[in-house]
């Protein structure tokens, strides 16, 4: 259940409210599933300072890109990589001169508490013995989701994309991926670190090298909507500013490259 709830949140405010609602109301944020707990308390800071709260909208990129493309009323895209935020650029569906990538992430392996002992990742790290005859490796689906390519891209530097692609668990987002570890339905997962962090019953057993795959970084943009809006540019810029800055790393987000 809280897979799908995770998966349906964008389609949910899109329905709520409506284009109508998106020019009069507060702005609408489509972000990416990993920046949950950090945007909705920087949300709060917001509101805190008496603007009206955004709403907010969490699921993969490739699923929020999809639906401003669609025509979601949308205000600001936070995608958890270029490749979607480039889609919606191609598309004229944002304001160019307000994109930026200020924070990025890192990329782990994590289990359960108590399970797995922790490994160092390198080429030729052998992870199907760390599985288990039968058990899964858990990430976001590499077909459509930012983390999932980057998890690929890291297996592949590995030596082992071959070896365990017919054993993956593919989920929607990362935050489904994070579930079906905590849930004990796959021994493993490959996650954002901030994702870790934010999920208590998980750990973290080992670290890929940052050379291990391209970049993480979270491109920050207006939509071609939200760029009319003068409270949207605010909060973008609030968001991306340098007060925001210790926060996103409070939560584990680090700059840019």
């Amino acid at each position: 259940m809280r897979r799908r709830l995770l998966a349906a949140a964008s389609p949910l405010v899109w329905a709520l409210a409506g284009p109508a609602a998106a020019q009069a109301g507060p702005p609408t944020i489509f972000a990416a599933a990993s920046l949950t707990e950090a945007l909705r308390d920087l949300a709060a800071q917001w509101a805190a300072r008496g603007h009206q709260p955004p709403r907010l909208a969490f699921a993969a990129s490739s699923s929020l890109a999809r639906q401003i493309e669609q025509g979601a009323p949308a205000a600001l895209f936070i995608s958890a990589d270029e490749a979607w935020a480039d889609y919606l650029q191609a598309r004229g569906l944002l304001a160019e001169a307000s994109r930026s990538s200020p924070i990025g992430n890192a990329l782990v392996l994590i289990a359960g508490r108590g399970s797995l002992q922790p490994i160092t990742l390198s080429p030729g790290t052998t992870l199907a013995a760390l599985l288990g005859p039968g058990g899964r490796l858990a990430m976001a689906d590499p077909a459509h989701v930012p983390a999932g390519r980057y998890a690929r891209a890291a297996l592949t530097w590995m030596g082992q994309w071959d070896a365990l692609a017919p054993r993956l668990a593919r989920a929607d987002n990362v935050r489904a991926a994070m579930l079906l570890v905590e849930r004990g339905e796959a021994p493993a997962g490959i996650v954002y670190a901030t994702d870790a962090q934010a999920m208590p019953g998980l750990r973290v057993i080992g670290r890929f090298p940052r050379e291990s795959h391209p970049p993480i970084t979270y491109p920050f943009a207006l939509t071609r909507q939200g760029q009319q809006l003068p409270q949207a540019r605010a909060l973008l810029d609030f968001l991306t500013g340098p007060e925001a800055m210790p926060h996103w790393a409070r939560h584990g987000f680090i700059p840019a490259p």
